[in-house]
């Protein structure tokens, strides 16, 4: 498999984790009764910080698969794979590893430079699939 394809996978796994660090903890403090339900009203209890932090983590990934996803499907069906390429990937890949515990504990400016990062490279591989 082309290393960016790699990357992606490995990034929809990084995903599946976050979803689970997310869903864990939201339903103990949620309760299964609001979790299980239509959610058609707000919850009667409150999800603590960390845990309202890895729900926003978990779509903020979500959002930066799609762009990731495009570059990596395009650089390969085009066969433009390169060394920059599959550095980007791997540079995109630790941002978003590094992403979700610093957007977990607060930790800033770090998880705005982090997010930068990953986002900068993604755009570096979608200038790059155009060349």
């Amino acid at each position: 498999m082309p290393p960016e394809l790699t990357v992606l996978v490995l990034a929809a796994l990084v995903q599946v984790v976050t979803f689970v660090a997310y869903a864990i903890p939201a339903n103990i403090e949620l309760g299964s009764g609001y979790t299980m339900s239509a959610r058609d009203r707000e919850p009667t209890r409150q999800m603590s910080d960390r845990t309202a932090r890895l729900g926003r983590a978990m779509t903020n990934m979500f959002e930066g698969l799609i762009l990731f996803g495009i570059a990596a499907l395009v650089i390969h069906t085009t066969n433009q794979s390169t060394g920059y390429t599959t550095l980007l990937a791997w540079i995109f890949l630790a941002a978003r590893i590094a992403y979700v515990p610093a957007y977990a504990y607060g930790l800033h400016p770090g998880r705005s430079i982090i997010w930068v990062i990953g986002f900068g490279v993604t755009v570096l591989m979608l200038i790059a699939a155009l060349f």
